[in-house]
């Protein structure tokens, strides 16, 4: 996925993942009642500083914080965008 957003500095473009429908055990949750998700791919990875090198890069999927980033849509779709070190890790 190619996207024509270029992040400044330390911040990174994430794709969420849709949120999750079913239960394990197959209920199925309703939309105002779906957790928000807290995991992504990269789409786009900004240049870094000098002071900090980038680590995540595209097509990475990443667990960020519940309310880390800013939300924005493109095109028809959402993305959110936040510093690096809102990402908690990478999976």
């Amino acid at each position: 996925m190619s996207v024509n957003i270029k992040p400044l500095a330390d911040r990174v473009l994430i794709k969420p993942l849709p949120a999750e429908t079913k239960t394990a055990s197959g209920i199925i949750i309703p939309d105002n009642a779906q957790e928000k998700p807290q995991k992504g791919t990269v789409v786009a990875v900004g240049n870094g500083t000098k002071d900090h090198d980038m680590t995540v890069t595209i097509n990475d999927t990443v667990l960020y914080g519940k309310y880390a980033g800013t939300e924005l849509k493109h095109e028809g779709v959402d993305y959110l965008i936040m510093h690096e070190s809102d990402i908690l890790a990478i999976l």
